[in-house]
C-alpha cells in the first residue's frame, strides 16, 4: 500500500494570503472586514508593511508621516496587548476600491515575496515568549513616534520605516535574526539623529559667535 506524504504544517505566507486576496479583488468587490478575516493573524503585519512601505526610501514624505505613523503606532499597540487587528466599524463594511489599492497590494505582495525567500524560523529565544513579542511590538510604537515627527531631512523616516518592516515580519515568522536586524538597525537610526543633533547644536554655538 502506498505512503502518503507528509503534509506541511508550515502556515500560508503573508504574500501567499494577499496574491488570493488581490485575486478576489478582480472578481467582485471585497470590504476591509473580509481582508482581516482572510489574513487571520498575518492581518497586523500585513497593515504594518503596507503603512511602512512609503518611508523605505531616503526621500522624505512630511505630509504622510503623521497619518501613516500614527496608523502604525495604533496597530502596534493592538498587536503588543494580542488584540486582533481594529478598524472603526464605518472603515470596515466599505468596499476596498480596486484600482489604486489594488496596485498598491500588488506592489506590498512584491515586497512580502522578496523578504520572505530570507526569513524562516531561528532563534527562537528572541520570539518563545508572549512578554517578548509584546516588547518587540512595542519597539515598532517606538519607530511609529519617530515616522509621526515632520522632519523633512533625508533617512529620518528610513530608518523607523525598516525598523517596522523587519520587526513585523519577524515576529509573524519567529525569526529572531530579522528582529536582531530590525533593533541594529534601531540603534543606527538613533546614531544618525543624534549626529544631527550634534551638527545643529555646533551650527547653532558658530553663528551665536560669529
Amino acid at each position: 500500500m502506498p505512503r502518503r506524504a507528509p503534509q506541511s504544517s508550515a502556515p500560508p505566507k503573508a504574500s501567499a494570503l494577499l496574491r488570493a486576496l488581490i485575486a478576489r479583488l478582480e472578481t467582485k468587490p471585497v470590504t476591509f472586514a473580509e481582508v482581516i478575516s482572510a489574513l487571520g493573524t498575518r492581518s497586523h503585519t500585513l497593515a504594518l508593511t503596507l503603512l511602512c512601505l512609503p518611508f523605505l526610501t531616503p526621500l522624505p514624505l512630511p505630509g504622510l508621516s503623521a497619518p501613516f505613523g500614527l496608523g502604525i503606532f495604533l496597530i502596534a499597540l493592538q498587536l503588543a496587548r494580542k488584540r486582533p487587528l481594529w478598524l472603526p466599524r464605518r472603515m470596515t463594511v466599505r468596499a476596498i476600491p480596486t484600482g489604486f489599492f489594488g496596485k498598491v497590494l500588488r506592489l506590498t505582495a512584491w515586497v512580502l515575496a522578496g523578504l520572505e525567500r530570507f526569513l524562516r524560523p531561528r532563534w527562537l529565544a528572541l520570539t518563545d515568549t508572549s512578554l517578548l513579542r509584546s516588547l518587540h511590538a512595542l519597539a515598532i510604537s517606538l519607530a511609529a513616534l519617530v515616522l509621526l515627527l515632520p522632519l523633512p531631512i533625508p533617512l529620518t523616516n528610513t530608518f523607523p520605516a525598516w525598523v517596522v518592516l523587519l520587526m513585523a515580519n519577524g515576529l509573524a515568522t519567529r525569526d529572531g535574526l530579522c528582529i536582531t536586524l530590525a533593533y541594529a538597525v534601531f540603534l543606527s537610526g538613533f546614531g544618525y539623529f543624534a549626529f544631527l543633533g550634534e551638527a545643529a547644536r555646533r551650527s547653532v554655538q558658530w553663528l551665536l559667535a560669529g
